[in-house]
């Protein structure tokens, strides 16, 4: 039997792995420089002023993507004591792309309610940090994912500054990332609202053309400064949003766990050199773990040799 060379084995992966990575990360950074998103696409103002956190929009979603049915019904508000009790607001995950969560706030006398799902950048970070390009932003406003080319390296839950892709380990043979992908395939692309949005009793959500959106968020402040915190959170934060959203001047933002310092920069360019490690550790590492397979099953089959003597 010949002999393996470890250190030759492994210089050679290591090798092979950093050049194939050195040209991954050029074409990624690239192509992430010349990304600049759709002026014209869609998107959907949220005035939380309005919601009652009846929970509609989770059931709408659940029947729209055909997602399994709960633990506990929808029309069950337990789930908000669950997360007061818990202390932790409630996250999107593999069977539910969109929950809302309920704040209460200091000096408030009614809670507030947060819908919460995949905001859509405009700049995605999912899109910008994925080496395989498993994630496309639609001309429509939509970041959409193929889950047929993904490798589950999951960076794009690293670089996501909204923490929105979630991990599917109920398939141990084909685990994927899910989120909300606007219900391009069934609604967006062909002009119509997401689910969540059409099914909204309390028309919380306005469905509609980006630039229009934006105009009317900044006329509501302009009417109601007595009801609006003056911002419209996702107009500009990370390189702006496909979904933004507008407060009550006693639940401002940061009181309803909505992160206020993320900056007017797309999070690819706070993570940029990161991400460009990112594919050399997974080429590295493989390489590194295929060596030392082999070098336990060539000392296993020495010793099979050694006692069959």
């Amino acid at each position: 039997m010949k002999k393996l060379n470890r250190r030759a084995f492994l210089k050679g992966g290591l090798a092979s792995g950093v050049a194939v990575a050195a040209v991954g990360s050029a074409k990624k950074a690239n192509a992430a420089g010349d990304f600049g998103g759709y002026p014209d696409s869609m998107g959907v103002l949220v005035d939380m002023t309005k919601c009652v956190g009846c929970r509609t929009c989770e059931a709408a979603c659940n029947k729209e993507q055909g997602l399994p049915a709960p633990a506990k019904p929808f029309t069950d508000m337990s789930v908000y004591e669950e997360q007061r009790h818990g202390g932790l607001p409630r996250r999107t995950t593999e069977k539910e792309y969109t929950i809302v969560n309920r704040y209460e706030v200091e000096g408030r006398e009614q809670p507030l309610f947060r819908k919460f799902q995949c905001n859509h950048c405009q700049e995605p970070g999912c899109l910008t940090s994925c080496f395989v390009n498993a994630y496309t932003k639609t001309p429509e406003g939509a970041v959409i994912y193929d889950a047929t080319v993904c490798v589950g390296c999951r960076t794009c839950m690293i670089s996501c500054p909204f923490y929105v892709p979630t991990y599917s380990y109920s398939s141990p043979t084909n685990p994927v990332i899910k989120k909300c992908i606007m219900c391009y395939d069934t609604r967006l692309k062909f002009g119509r609202p997401p689910a969540c949005v059409e099914a909204c009793p309390q028309q919380v959500m306005t469905f509609g053309k980006r630039t229009d959106l934006i105009g009317l968020a900044h006329k509501n402040i302009q009417d109601r400064p007595d009801r609006y915190v003056d911002h419209v959170y996702g107009e500009h934060e990370v390189g702006g949003t496909s979904w933004m959203y507008l407060t009550a001047v006693d639940a401002p933002f940061e009181k309803i766990g909505f992160d206020t310092h993320l900056g007017k920069q797309p999070i690819i360019y706070y993570v940029k050199e990161f991400l460009a490690i990112v594919p050399m550790v997974l080429l590295i590492w493989p390489a590194l773990f295929t060596g030392f397979h082999l070098l336990a099953t060539r000392k296993d089959a020495q010793k099979n040799e050694e006692s069959e003597s």
